[in-house]
Protein backbone atom coordinates (compact mmCIF):
# COMPACT_ATOMS: atom_id res chain seq x y z
CA UNK A 1 0.00 0.00 0.00
CA UNK A 2 1.52 3.46 -1.48
CA UNK A 3 2.58 6.27 1.62
CA UNK A 4 -0.55 8.28 0.17
CA UNK A 5 -3.28 5.52 -0.21
CA UNK A 6 -2.15 4.91 3.96
CA UNK A 7 -2.83 8.62 4.80
CA UNK A 8 -6.23 8.42 3.68
CA UNK A 9 -7.62 4.98 4.82
CA UNK A 10 -6.30 4.89 8.37
CA UNK A 11 -7.62 8.30 9.39
CA UNK A 12 -11.09 6.71 7.78
CA UNK A 13 -10.74 3.17 9.07
CA UNK A 14 -10.37 5.37 12.29
CA UNK A 15 -12.90 7.68 11.93
CA UNK A 16 -15.52 5.60 10.57
CA UNK A 17 -14.66 2.80 13.57
CA UNK A 18 -15.14 5.56 16.32
CA UNK A 19 -18.32 6.95 14.84
CA UNK A 20 -19.68 3.23 15.34
CA UNK A 21 -17.95 3.17 18.51
CA UNK A 22 -20.20 6.27 20.12
CA UNK A 23 -22.99 4.93 18.25
CA UNK A 24 -23.23 1.56 19.82
CA UNK A 25 -22.61 3.49 23.03
CA UNK A 26 -25.66 5.48 22.58
CA UNK A 27 -27.54 2.99 21.90
CA UNK A 28 -26.66 1.47 25.19
CA UNK A 29 -27.73 4.80 27.31
CA UNK A 30 -30.88 4.99 25.55
CA UNK A 31 -31.56 1.20 26.49
CA UNK A 32 -30.05 2.35 30.22
CA UNK A 33 -32.57 5.13 30.27
CA UNK A 34 -35.82 3.24 29.92
CA UNK A 35 -34.73 0.67 31.89
CA UNK A 36 -34.46 2.83 34.67
CA UNK A 37 -37.59 4.51 33.91
CA UNK A 38 -39.80 1.04 33.42
CA UNK A 39 -38.33 0.49 37.31
CA UNK A 40 -40.60 3.35 38.65
CA UNK A 41 -43.88 4.64 37.91
CA UNK A 42 -43.27 8.48 37.29
CA UNK A 43 -39.80 8.68 35.87
CA UNK A 44 -41.04 8.22 32.07
CA UNK A 45 -41.75 11.92 31.83
CA UNK A 46 -38.03 12.47 32.84
CA UNK A 47 -36.83 10.28 30.33
CA UNK A 48 -38.87 12.35 27.89
CA UNK A 49 -37.95 16.04 29.05
CA UNK A 50 -34.14 14.73 28.98
CA UNK A 51 -33.99 12.16 25.62
CA UNK A 52 -36.22 13.59 22.91
CA UNK A 53 -34.30 16.64 22.47
CA UNK A 54 -31.42 14.78 22.84
CA UNK A 55 -32.24 12.03 20.51
CA UNK A 56 -31.49 13.61 17.25
CA UNK A 57 -28.31 15.40 17.86
CA UNK A 58 -26.48 12.57 19.66
CA UNK A 59 -26.31 11.48 16.18
CA UNK A 60 -24.61 13.88 14.82
CA UNK A 61 -22.37 14.60 17.55
CA UNK A 62 -20.90 10.82 17.48
CA UNK A 63 -20.75 11.45 13.70
CA UNK A 64 -18.92 14.99 14.63
CA UNK A 65 -16.38 13.09 17.48
CA UNK A 66 -15.60 10.34 15.07
CA UNK A 67 -14.23 13.30 12.33
CA UNK A 68 -12.65 15.04 15.36
CA UNK A 69 -10.50 11.71 15.84
CA UNK A 70 -10.12 10.81 12.26
CA UNK A 71 -8.58 14.20 12.19
CA UNK A 72 -6.74 13.98 14.89
CA UNK A 73 -4.75 10.51 13.49
CA UNK A 74 -4.18 11.81 10.15
CA UNK A 75 -1.54 13.90 8.37
CA UNK A 76 -3.81 16.97 7.49
CA UNK A 77 -1.74 20.03 8.09
CA UNK A 78 -2.20 22.11 11.36
CA UNK A 79 -3.81 25.41 9.90
CA UNK A 80 -6.24 22.90 7.75
CA UNK A 81 -6.97 20.67 10.87
CA UNK A 82 -7.22 24.11 12.79
CA UNK A 83 -10.41 25.42 10.42
CA UNK A 84 -11.51 21.78 10.32
CA UNK A 85 -11.76 22.00 14.42
CA UNK A 86 -13.35 25.11 15.11
CA UNK A 87 -16.45 23.77 12.66
CA UNK A 88 -16.90 20.93 14.70
CA UNK A 89 -16.87 23.80 17.78
CA UNK A 90 -19.27 25.63 16.14
CA UNK A 91 -21.72 23.16 15.29
CA UNK A 92 -21.36 21.25 18.82
CA UNK A 93 -22.02 24.19 20.67
CA UNK A 94 -24.82 25.27 18.60
CA UNK A 95 -26.45 21.93 18.32
CA UNK A 96 -25.88 21.71 22.40
CA UNK A 97 -27.09 24.91 23.04
CA UNK A 98 -30.27 24.58 21.09
CA UNK A 99 -31.18 20.87 23.04
CA UNK A 100 -30.04 22.50 26.24
CA UNK A 101 -32.91 25.53 25.49
CA UNK A 102 -35.48 22.67 24.77
CA UNK A 103 -34.70 20.44 28.07
CA UNK A 104 -35.20 23.82 29.88
CA UNK A 105 -38.12 24.80 28.63
CA UNK A 106 -39.98 21.43 29.36
CA UNK A 107 -38.20 20.66 32.64
CA UNK A 108 -39.20 24.54 33.58
CA UNK A 109 -42.80 23.47 32.49
CA UNK A 110 -43.23 20.00 34.39
CA UNK A 111 -41.38 21.22 37.61
CA UNK A 112 -43.73 24.13 38.07
CA UNK A 113 -46.76 21.66 37.43
CA UNK A 114 -45.31 19.47 39.83
CA UNK A 115 -45.17 21.76 42.32
CA UNK A 116 -47.96 23.52 41.72
CA UNK A 117 -46.43 27.15 41.68
CA UNK A 118 -47.99 30.06 40.72
CA UNK A 119 -45.88 30.62 37.59
CA UNK A 120 -47.38 30.69 34.29
CA UNK A 121 -45.66 28.07 32.30
CA UNK A 122 -47.32 29.37 29.07
CA UNK A 123 -45.41 29.58 25.52
CA UNK A 124 -44.17 33.20 25.85
CA UNK A 125 -42.22 32.80 28.93
CA UNK A 126 -41.24 29.20 28.05
CA UNK A 127 -39.85 31.22 24.52
CA UNK A 128 -37.74 33.84 26.66
CA UNK A 129 -36.12 30.70 28.32
CA UNK A 130 -35.08 29.07 25.47
CA UNK A 131 -34.09 31.94 23.29
CA UNK A 132 -31.46 33.66 26.16
CA UNK A 133 -30.00 30.19 26.07
CA UNK A 134 -29.67 30.15 22.32
CA UNK A 135 -28.52 33.96 22.56
CA UNK A 136 -25.70 32.47 24.90
CA UNK A 137 -24.97 29.59 22.74
CA UNK A 138 -23.74 32.06 20.08
CA UNK A 139 -22.00 34.26 22.51
CA UNK A 140 -19.52 31.38 23.13
CA UNK A 141 -19.79 30.52 19.39
CA UNK A 142 -18.27 34.12 18.46
CA UNK A 143 -15.57 33.95 21.55
CA UNK A 144 -14.44 30.49 19.79
CA UNK A 145 -14.41 31.96 16.52
CA UNK A 146 -12.29 35.05 17.70
CA UNK A 147 -15.04 37.50 16.75
CA UNK A 148 -14.89 40.40 19.05
CA UNK A 149 -18.50 41.32 20.65
CA UNK A 150 -18.14 45.16 21.25
CA UNK A 151 -18.62 46.28 17.76
CA UNK A 152 -21.43 43.51 17.07
CA UNK A 153 -23.36 45.21 20.09
CA UNK A 154 -23.27 48.40 18.70
CA UNK A 155 -24.02 47.83 15.02
CA UNK A 156 -27.25 46.00 16.89
CA UNK A 157 -27.89 49.28 18.87
CA UNK A 158 -28.16 51.17 15.07
CA UNK A 159 -29.99 48.07 13.87
CA UNK A 160 -32.18 47.61 16.55
CA UNK A 161 -34.22 51.22 16.44
CA UNK A 162 -34.74 50.73 13.00
CA UNK A 163 -36.19 47.35 13.68
CA UNK A 164 -38.33 48.66 16.53
CA UNK A 165 -40.06 51.14 14.24
CA UNK A 166 -40.89 48.94 11.67
CA UNK A 167 -42.02 46.24 13.96
CA UNK A 168 -43.75 48.50 16.68
CA UNK A 169 -47.29 45.99 16.47
CA UNK A 170 -44.96 43.22 17.35
CA UNK A 171 -43.16 44.39 19.98
CA UNK A 172 -46.37 46.08 21.35
CA UNK A 173 -47.90 42.55 21.06
CA UNK A 174 -44.80 40.98 23.24
CA UNK A 175 -44.95 43.87 25.76
CA UNK A 176 -48.55 43.32 26.57
CA UNK A 177 -48.05 39.01 26.72
CA UNK A 178 -45.67 40.28 29.73
CA UNK A 179 -47.66 42.62 30.66
CA UNK A 180 -50.45 40.27 31.11
CA UNK A 181 -48.30 37.64 32.50
CA UNK A 182 -47.06 39.73 35.47
CA UNK A 183 -50.31 41.40 36.52
CA UNK A 184 -52.05 37.55 36.28
CA UNK A 185 -55.58 39.57 35.34
CA UNK A 186 -55.76 36.51 32.84
CA UNK A 187 -53.91 33.47 33.10
CA UNK A 188 -54.27 29.81 31.33
CA UNK A 189 -56.99 27.73 32.16
CA UNK A 190 -59.04 30.80 33.03
CA UNK A 191 -62.71 30.94 31.83
CA UNK A 192 -63.16 34.73 30.25
CA UNK A 193 -65.74 36.41 28.10
CA UNK A 194 -65.05 39.39 25.61
CA UNK A 195 -66.16 42.75 24.53
CA UNK A 196 -67.73 40.73 21.74
CA UNK A 197 -69.44 38.70 23.43
CA UNK A 198 -67.22 35.63 22.89
CA UNK A 199 -65.91 33.61 26.12
CA UNK A 200 -63.92 30.44 26.10
CA UNK A 201 -60.98 28.94 28.47
CA UNK A 202 -57.35 30.46 27.86
CA UNK A 203 -55.74 27.91 25.62
CA UNK A 204 -52.00 29.71 25.67
CA UNK A 205 -50.28 33.16 26.13
CA UNK A 206 -47.80 33.52 23.21
CA UNK A 207 -45.46 36.47 22.16
CA UNK A 208 -48.09 37.80 19.81
CA UNK A 209 -51.35 36.32 20.50
CA UNK A 210 -53.53 34.96 23.14
CA UNK A 211 -55.23 31.65 22.17
CA UNK A 212 -59.01 31.41 23.69
CA UNK A 213 -60.46 27.86 23.31
CA UNK A 214 -64.68 28.34 23.33
CA UNK A 215 -66.90 25.82 23.81
CA UNK A 216 -67.56 24.48 20.75
CA UNK A 217 -63.81 24.01 20.73
CA UNK A 218 -62.92 26.69 18.26
CA UNK A 219 -59.61 28.73 18.59
CA UNK A 220 -59.85 32.44 18.92
CA UNK A 221 -56.71 34.20 18.58
CA UNK A 222 -57.05 37.63 20.15
CA UNK A 223 -53.47 40.37 20.03
CA UNK A 224 -52.00 40.63 23.04
CA UNK A 225 -52.18 44.52 22.50
CA UNK A 226 -55.81 44.37 21.88
CA UNK A 227 -56.50 42.07 24.41
CA UNK A 228 -54.63 44.09 26.82
CA UNK A 229 -56.46 47.22 26.06
CA UNK A 230 -60.23 45.64 26.24
CA UNK A 231 -62.67 44.96 28.83
CA UNK A 232 -62.81 41.66 30.03
CA UNK A 233 -64.90 39.40 31.97
CA UNK A 234 -62.70 36.73 34.04
CA UNK A 235 -64.82 34.08 36.07
CA UNK A 236 -61.86 32.12 37.34
CA UNK A 237 -61.36 35.51 39.24
CA UNK A 238 -61.67 35.74 42.67
CA UNK A 239 -62.48 32.45 42.36
CA UNK A 240 -63.68 29.57 39.98
CA UNK A 241 -67.24 29.19 41.71
CA UNK A 242 -70.02 31.31 40.29
CA UNK A 243 -73.53 31.95 41.40
CA UNK A 244 -76.33 31.09 39.27
CA UNK A 245 -80.12 31.81 39.37
CA UNK A 246 -82.81 29.00 38.01
CA UNK A 247 -86.05 30.36 37.28
CA UNK A 248 -89.58 29.35 37.88
CA UNK A 249 -92.93 30.56 37.01
CA UNK A 250 -96.21 28.91 39.01
CA UNK A 251 -100.20 31.10 38.63
CA UNK A 252 -101.80 32.61 41.60
CA UNK A 253 -103.63 30.09 42.25
CA UNK A 254 -101.15 28.17 43.09
CA UNK A 255 -100.25 27.20 47.08
CA UNK A 256 -97.37 29.31 47.34
CA UNK A 257 -95.80 27.61 50.66
CA UNK A 258 -96.24 24.08 48.79
CA UNK A 259 -94.37 25.77 45.77
CA UNK A 260 -91.81 27.01 47.71
CA UNK A 261 -91.37 23.70 49.89
CA UNK A 262 -90.97 21.57 46.09
CA UNK A 263 -88.52 24.18 45.40
CA UNK A 264 -86.60 24.04 48.74
CA UNK A 265 -86.79 20.40 48.42
CA UNK A 266 -85.31 19.80 44.70
CA UNK A 267 -82.35 22.19 45.59
CA UNK A 268 -81.38 20.83 48.68
CA UNK A 269 -81.72 17.08 46.63
CA UNK A 270 -79.35 18.27 43.63
CA UNK A 271 -76.96 19.84 45.88
CA UNK A 272 -76.68 16.66 47.14
CA UNK A 273 -76.47 14.75 43.75
CA UNK A 274 -75.53 16.87 41.42
CA UNK A 275 -71.60 17.11 40.60
CA UNK A 276 -70.72 20.72 39.49
CA UNK A 277 -73.02 22.11 42.80
CA UNK A 278 -70.58 23.56 45.15
CA UNK A 279 -72.47 21.75 48.34
CA UNK A 280 -71.06 24.21 51.15
CA UNK A 281 -73.63 26.39 49.72
CA UNK A 282 -77.07 26.83 50.91
CA UNK A 283 -79.63 26.93 47.90
CA UNK A 284 -81.90 30.02 48.58
CA UNK A 285 -85.52 30.43 47.01
CA UNK A 286 -86.89 33.67 46.57
CA UNK A 287 -89.69 35.35 44.47
CA UNK A 288 -90.99 38.27 42.56
CA UNK A 289 -95.13 39.17 41.94
CA UNK A 290 -95.39 39.23 38.37
CA UNK A 291 -98.41 40.48 35.79
CA UNK A 292 -100.10 37.36 35.72
CA UNK A 293 -98.04 34.51 37.45
CA UNK A 294 -95.27 34.54 40.53
CA UNK A 295 -91.57 34.26 39.34
CA UNK A 296 -89.60 31.87 41.80
CA UNK A 297 -85.75 31.83 41.75
CA UNK A 298 -83.77 28.94 42.80
CA UNK A 299 -79.82 30.33 43.54
CA UNK A 300 -77.27 27.59 43.02
CA UNK A 301 -73.39 28.15 43.48
CA UNK A 302 -71.29 25.62 40.46
CA UNK A 303 -67.86 24.89 40.76
CA UNK A 304 -66.88 26.61 37.46
CA UNK A 305 -68.68 28.63 35.14
CA UNK A 306 -69.08 26.05 32.15
CA UNK A 307 -71.17 24.16 35.00
CA UNK A 308 -73.81 26.19 35.35
CA UNK A 309 -75.15 24.76 31.59
CA UNK A 310 -75.93 21.05 33.10
CA UNK A 311 -76.78 21.79 36.18
CA UNK A 312 -79.72 24.32 34.87
CA UNK A 313 -80.72 21.85 32.54
CA UNK A 314 -81.11 19.25 35.10
CA UNK A 315 -82.79 21.03 37.95
CA UNK A 316 -85.52 22.43 35.58
CA UNK A 317 -86.01 18.44 34.27
CA UNK A 318 -86.28 17.58 37.48
CA UNK A 319 -88.70 20.69 38.81
CA UNK A 320 -91.12 20.81 35.86
CA UNK A 321 -91.18 16.51 36.44
CA UNK A 322 -92.44 17.22 40.50
CA UNK A 323 -94.72 19.90 38.95
CA UNK A 324 -96.84 17.76 37.31
CA UNK A 325 -96.91 15.11 39.86
CA UNK A 326 -97.80 17.60 42.08
CA UNK A 327 -100.29 18.91 39.74
CA UNK A 328 -99.02 22.72 39.53
CA UNK A 329 -99.50 23.76 36.74
CA UNK A 330 -96.60 26.38 35.06
CA UNK A 331 -98.48 29.17 33.86
CA UNK A 332 -98.44 30.90 30.07
CA UNK A 333 -98.58 34.36 29.04
CA UNK A 334 -102.18 35.30 28.50
CA UNK A 335 -104.21 39.04 28.20
CA UNK A 336 -107.85 39.48 29.25
CA UNK A 337 -109.27 41.41 25.87
CA UNK A 338 -113.10 43.55 26.73
CA UNK A 339 -114.84 44.42 23.63
CA UNK A 340 -117.93 46.44 23.67
CA UNK A 341 -120.02 47.54 21.24
CA UNK A 342 -119.39 51.05 19.40
CA UNK A 343 -122.36 53.68 19.74
CA UNK A 344 -124.81 53.11 17.24
CA UNK A 345 -124.09 56.56 15.12
CA UNK A 346 -125.77 54.75 11.77
CA UNK A 347 -122.45 52.81 11.09
CA UNK A 348 -121.89 48.65 12.17
CA UNK A 349 -119.20 47.07 13.63
CA UNK A 350 -117.36 47.09 17.47
CA UNK A 351 -114.23 48.32 18.55
CA UNK A 352 -112.39 47.29 20.62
Amino acid sequence: MSSGVRAVAIPLSVSAASCLALVFLRSLALRSLKAWADRKEGRERTLRVVWEPVGTPSLYWCIAAGIYIGVAVSEVPARYAFYFNKAIHVILVLSMSIVASHIVGAAFGAQVQRLDIPIPTTALVSAVLRGSIVVIGILVILGLLGISIAPLLTALGVGGLAVALALQDTLANLFAGFHILIEKSIRVGDFIKLESGQEGYVDDITWRTTRVRTLSSSMVMIPNKKLAQSVVVNYSLPKADVGISVPFRVGYSADFDRVEKILTDEAKKAVEELPGLVRDQEPVVSFTPGESWIDFSIGFTVKKFVDQYGVQNEVRRRIIKRFKEEGIEVPFPARTIYMKEAPDDGGTGTSV
